[in-house]
């Protein structure tokens, strides 16, 4: 079952990403000569005016082959012979469209839920070391240590990610923006025999309303966005390594937690709810990781094209398709070696 969903999921962010690019290029008049989902041998295919639309055996990517795009071309409809402002239109439709799928998943995440968790809080418990330190009923949290706090996700990341345990804060108290300085949580002792924070108060529960739905899909989708760069960062500066993301195999074995979490250990009924809601809440965020992902200036990825398209800009002049797809397909092999490694890196901890 977690295959079926995972394919499902793969194939949806994958059609929706090349649809942008497809429907940008149409609505663009570039040529496109082929609208492909999934690689490898065609299962279906079928020729409508000058595009091919196949289904492709493997559900591990797409394409949408333009005319001219990685060499020249004298068709006037090509997308090499189009105006640079178009072509950075066509090149950026994929990620809009990821983050737009992102966002509406989100919404209706968040519209079959019983409630919205907030950032203000509620209650405390019982000695309370964030009340004592600063923290009052009815503040609603909106920086930690001057990140902007848009979702309680934000306020999780920022108490677990902290090494000294001491938060400045901004809250908002009866209308008013107050800045409280070394706030604290309450710690407990973990298995290990170290001091772990956890949070000791609650926040109030949101009202389910067409514009909080709303609202909360955008917060969502800007803490989502932002928390992939900064896991991005995080690996960089070697807080994270690569066993520590995860590919498609990775993914599977996640939904198959999903599904064991809202399985009922007696009777082995599921949850559907919950299940939906868990779904909804990863496919999501996996659609957002792929157009936050396609944005990185690297080549192969959507954020490098445009890149090429600034430089050529600013140049008034393209560099040589030939030149440039050489660097996209050096690019490509790397990622390919990337996914490989992360792959197997899968594997070994499924193992």
């Amino acid at each position: 079952m977690s295959i079926i969903i995972a394919i499902v999921i793969f194939s949806l962010i994958i059609t929706i990403h090349e649809f942008g690019h497809f429907i940008a290029a149409k609505l663009n008049g570039v040529k496109v000569n082929e609208f492909a989902i999934g690689m490898g041998p065609a299962l279906l295919k079928k020729q409508k005016g000058e595009t091919l639309y196949a289904l492709r055996v493997f559900p591990i990517g797409g394409y949408c082959a333009m005319e001219g795009e990685d060499k020249d071309s004298s068709d006037g409809r090509a997308f090499g012979n189009k105006a640079v402002w178009r072509r950075m239109i066509i090149v950026a439709a994929g990620v809009c469209m990821n983050m737009i799928l992102g966002l509406i998943l989100l919404m209706v995440q968040t519209g079959i839920s019983d409630a919205i968790v907030t950032t203000t809080v509620s209650k405390f418990e019982d000695g309370a070391v964030s009340h004592e330190t600063g923290l009052e009923v009815g503040d609603e949290i909106i920086a930690i240590n001057g990140m902007r706090i848009f979702t309680s996700m934000d306020m999780s990341y920022k108490f677990t990610n902290d090494e000294d345990g001491v938060y400045d804060m901004v809250v908002v108290r009866n209308g008013e923006r107050i800045s409280l300085k070394n706030v604290k949580l309450s710690t407990t002792v973990g298995e290990d025999g170290k001091e772990v924070v956890h949070y000791d108060f609650w926040v109030e529960p949101g009202k389910i309303t067409p514009k909080s739905v709303v609202t909360q899909a955008f917060r969502q989708t800007a803490t989502d966005a932002r928390l992939i760069y900064i896991s991005l960062a995080d690996m960089l500066t070697g807080k994270y390594s690569l066993k520590d993301m995860s590919g498609p195999v990775g993914i599977v074995d996640s939904i198959g937690d999903v599904i064991d979490s809202e399985r009922d250990q007696e009777t082995g009924k599921i949850n559907w709810k919950g299940l939906i809601d868990s779904v909804l809440s990863l496919s999501s965020f996996i659609t957002i990781n792929v157009g936050v992902f396609n944005l990185l200036p690297l080549p192969a990825l959507d954020g490098g094209r445009f890149i090429f398209l600034l430089i050529e800009a600013v140049r008034r002049k393209p560099v040589p398709p030939e030149r440039e797809g050489m660097v996209h397909t050096i690019g490509m092999a790397a990622l390919l070696l990337l996914m490989v490694v992360i792959t197997v890196s899968d594997i070994t901890k499924l193992v």
